[in-house]
C-alpha cells in the first residue's frame, strides 16, 4: 500500500496541482510534522543553552501558561509536562520513575511529576538536552496537581510561584460570557491577578513591561489560535487529513512551546495550508480509512506508537481528541484576542480558555455528542490513566452520559501516560479487537447507501 507521499504523488499526477509559490504538493504534505520535529529540537537546544549559560527561566504549564506576559520579559519557557512526557516517548521514563520513588514518591502520584523531580535531582539531565533550572513558576488551578507540582521547586531552589486563581464553570454549560454581570466579575478578578504577575516579573528581570511587547506577542498568538482552529475543523473531511492523537501530539506541542512567537504563529499558518491541501485531494493519514474515532483522555506515551498502530490496523483513525482541547489550554474554543485594549483582553482570553480547558476534563459529553455528525464519529475510545486523576476521574460516568444521547459505539481502556509498568499490551489488544469487530459488525448491519 502506498504511504503518504506515495499517495500524494499520485494526488499530483491526477491532479496536476501546484500551491501558488510554485511548490510541489508532495513538498507541503508531511511538512507540519517534519516542521514540528525541527522546532522541538530548537526549542530544546535553546533550554540546554539556557542551562549551560545559567541563565533564567520560567517554568509554565500548558493550561494558562500566560506566554503572552513571560514573552514580554524574554524568559525562555519550561513546560514541564512536554519534558516529561518526552521521556517515556523516548522509553526512559522508567529510569526517572524509579528514581523518585526510591526517594520516597509513591507510584500513585502523577507520573509527570515524579519524572520531573528526578530530572531535578540529575540537574536538569533530559534525552533531548539540559532543563534549567526555574527562576519562575507559574501555575494555575486548572490541574489539581499543579499547585503540589510548584512547591517541589519552591523547597529545593525557593523558586518564586505566580498562582493565577481561575474561576471555574459552576456546573456544566454554565460558562458565562463577556457582557454578563458575572463574567465581568470573573475577568476583573483575573486581570487584577494579571497585574500582579507584571509586577513580579519587572522585580525578577529588571525590564519595564512594554505594552507594545505585548501587543505583538499577542498578535502572533492570534495567529496560531487561528490556525489551531481551522486544522482541527478540517478533520471533519473524509478520510481525516491528520490523526488527533499522534499527530496532534506533535502540533500540541507547538502550540504550547511557541506560543507568541513569529515561529508559532507562521507554523499553524502553513499547517492550514497542508492540510487544506489534503482536504481538497482526498488524501489521509490511512490507505483505506475504516474507521473515524474520538479519543478522550491523555495517550499511552510508554508505547506510543504501537498503542496509534492497535487501531490503525484495523483502519481506525483519530479525528478529534479531548486532548487537543484542554492540553491546548483551550485554544481549540479560537479565542482571540482584542490587540485594541491589550490587558483587559489577556483577562478574557485567559478566564475562557482556560475555563474551557477545565471544561474538556470534567463535562465532555455535549462536545462529544455533537461531534457525533460533525465529525461521521463511528466510535469513541475511553482512555482513564493512573498517573492523572483530574483527567480520569468521571471518564466512567461520561461514557454512560454519551451512551444514553447517541448510539455510538465505545471502549474502555486503562493504562498510562508515563509507567510502562501498568500497560499492558496484550490486555489492551484483546479489547480494542473486540472493539473493531464489534464496529464491522455493525456496519455489515447498516443499509448500504
Amino acid at each position: 500500500m502506498p504511504g503518504e507521499s506515495g499517495r500524494a504523488a499520485e494526488a499530483v499526477n491526477r491532479e496536476g496541482a501546484m500551491v501558488s509559490d510554485g511548490q510541489q504538493v508532495d513538498e507541503i504534505i508531511g511538512r507540519g510534522t517534519r516542521d514540528g520535529g525541527r522546532l522541538f529540537r530548537e526549542w530544546f537546544d535553546g533550554l540546554t543553552a539556557t542551562s549551560e549559560q545559567g541563565g533564567p527561566a520560567a517554568y509554565a504549564f500548558v493550561m494558562g501558561s500566560l506566554a503572552e506576559v513571560l514573552r514580554v520579559f524574554d524568559l525562555p519557557m519550561v513546560f514541564p509536562e512536554i519534558h516529561s512526557l518526552q521521556t517515556a516517548v523516548r522509553r526512559v521514563s522508567h529510569e526517572y520513575l524509579s528514581q523518585a520513588e526510591d526517594y520516597g514518591y509513591s507510584p500513585d502520584v502523577c507520573g509527570y511529576v515524579k519524572a520531573d523531580f528526578a530530572l531535578q535531582l540529575r540537574q536538569g539531565e533530559h534525552p533531548m538536552g539540559r532543563i534549567p533550572k526555574p527562576t519562575l513558576a507559574v501555575i494555575t488551578n486548572a490541574c489539581n496537581t499543579y499547585i503540589k507540582w510548584a512547591e517541589i521547586w519552591e523547597r529545593m531552589y525557593g523558586t518564586p510561584v505566580f498562582t493565577l486563581d481561575v474561576p471555574g464553570t459552576r456546573a456544566a454549560g454554565t460558562q458565562t460570557w463577556p457582557g454578563q454581570p458575572d463574567f465581568e466579575n470573573d475577568r476583573r478578578y483575573v486581570a487584577a491577578q494579571l497585574e500582579e504577575l507584571i509586577a513580579l516579573c519587572e522585580r525578577l528581570t529588571g525590564k519595564q513591561f512594554d505594552i507594545d511587547r505585548l501587543r505583538e506577542v499577542m498578535g502572533h498568538t492570534n495567529e496560531l489560535i487561528r490556525g489551531w482552529r481551522r486544522v482541527l475543523e478540517l478533520n471533519q473531511s473524509a478520510p481525516a487529513v491528520f490523526n488527533a492523537v499522534t499527530d496532534g501530539t506533535v502540533y500540541l506541542g507547538v502550540a504550547n512551546a511557541f506560543r507568541g512567537t513569529p515561529e508559532g504563529g507562521r507554523y499553524f499558518s502553513e499547517l492550514v495550508e497542508e492540510m487544506e491541501l489534503k482536504s481538497s485531494l482526498g488524501i489521509g493519514t490511512l490507505a483505506e480509512e475504516q474507521h473515524r474515532l474520538v479519543f478522550v483522555g491523555v495517550p499511552c506515551y510508554p508505547i506510543f506508537r504501537r498503542f496509534n498502530e492497535l487501531f490503525s490496523e484495523w483502519g481506525g483513525v483519530f479525528v478529534g481528541s479531548t486532548y487537543t482541547w484542554f492540553a491546548s489550554g483551550g485554544a481549540n474554543l479560537g479565542f482571540e484576542y482584542d490587540l485594541a485594549r491589550p490587558l483587559e483582553s489577556l483577562a478574557e482570553g485567559v478566564l475562557i480558555s482556560v475555563r474551557h480547558a477545565m471544561d474538556s476534563m470534567f463535562f465532555q459529553d455535549q462536545a462529544l455528542v455533537q461531534m457525533v455528525d460533525a465529525f461521521k464519529v463511528d466510535g469513541v475510545v475511553f482512555h482513564p490513566i493512573k498517573s492523572c486523576r483530574t483527567t480520569s476521574t468521571g471518564q466512567a460516568d461520561t461514557r454512560r452520559a454519551f451512551m444514553q444521547a447517541t448510539e455510538v459505539p465505545s471502549l474502555f481502556i486503562e493504562s498510562d501516560m508515563m509507567d510502562k509498568r501498568v500497560v499492558s499490551e496484550a490486555q489492551l489488544k484483546n479489547r480494542i479487537d473486540a472493539f473493531f469487530e464489534g464496529l464491522n459488525a455493525r456496519k455489515l448491519q447498516q443499509p448500504q447507501e
